[in-house]
Parts: structure tokens; sequence; C-alpha cells
């Protein structure tokens, strides 16, 4: 499939076991939920009179969602999300909590978009008033990736799309 649209390879056991991958590409944001993506897929696959739904591939959402036998109902409101929130959820998932929750990853975010843990820790200290009372010109003398670093325990830095991603360790 040549979109960037979250889409599922739907074929069947049986098809695949007499040596054929005939099927589809799906989008799924075209299926209100998954009832409806499921009725889509047995009507795609009417020639068999039972047919064993096997979902070969999968692009443009999270893992989490997928398995070759089944599609989470959770999927639905992933593609609700708007594009951030999916972004905040999949990093959320890859390096915190595979199982988590957007609510659980909004809760836990302290910001994205830093070069080095120690952007993060000025930025960090500053906007909590960590740096209250330090005078301008001393502030170019903190080390904040020794503080960065220190802050391990408490938080999580994460990679993803070349930026770091911050969550709080709960």
């Amino acid at each position: 499939m040549n979109t960037e649209a979250p889409a599922v390879y739907v074929g069947t056991y049986a098809k695949y076991n007499a040596g054929s991958i005939k099927g589809a590409w799906l989008k799924l944001e075209d299926y209100a939920d998954r009832e409806d993506f499921l009725a889509a897929c047995a009507d795609l696959h009417k020639d068999e009179a039972d047919p064993e739904l096997m979902f070969q591939d999968f692009q443009c959402f999270p893992k989490a969602f997928y398995g070759e036998s089944h599609i989470d109902a959770a999927l639905w409101d992933w593609l609700a999300l708007d594009e951030h929130d999916r972004e905040l959820l999949a990093v959320y998932q890859d390096h915190i909590d595979e199982s988590g929750t957007i609510d659980e990853a909004r809760e836990a975010f302290c910001g994205n978009g830093y070069r080095t843990e120690a952007d993060w820790a000025e930025e960090w200290l500053d906007a909590t008033g960590g740096l209250e009372g330090v005078p301008q010109h001393l502030k170019g003398y903190i080390d904040y990736e020794a503080y960065a670093r220190d802050c391990r325990g408490d938080f999580t830095f994460a990679r993803s799309g070349g930026e770091l991603w911050v969550f709080a360790n709960h």
C-alpha cells in the first residue's frame, strides 16, 4: 500500500494454508469501529463459508494494537486522537508501558523537542522555579547534564524521531 494511512492487509488462514495470500489492504479510518471493520473483512472473504481472518501485515499504527489473528478494539480510540496524541502514545508505549493509555501518557508527559537531556534539565529547572535566586551571570555554570543524569530515577528520557521525549516515572 502506498499511502500513509493506518491499514491492515486482511487474508484468511484457509487461503494462506492453500498457498495464497489473496486479500486486500483495508484503511482503518474507513470504519467507525472494530465491528464495522470486521464486517468489511467478512464481506471481503465472502467466498468462504466461515472465514478465519488472518491479518498478514499492518502499517501506520502502533504494534500494540496488532496481532496476526486479532485487531485490538482500542485501535479505534487511537484513530480518534490527533496527530500529536498519536505520537505521544506511540512513544509512551514504545519506551514506558507497552499497554499504556493516552491518559497515562498525558499524565506522565513532561515535554519533547529537546536535543539533549541537559537542554531539558535547563528548561525544567527554569519552568519549575529551580533557578529562582540564581543570578543570570551564574546560570551558565550549572552542570545541567549532571542534573539530568541525577533525574533518571524520576524521569525517563526517550529518543523518537530525532528528538528527546521526557516522561515522569510514577
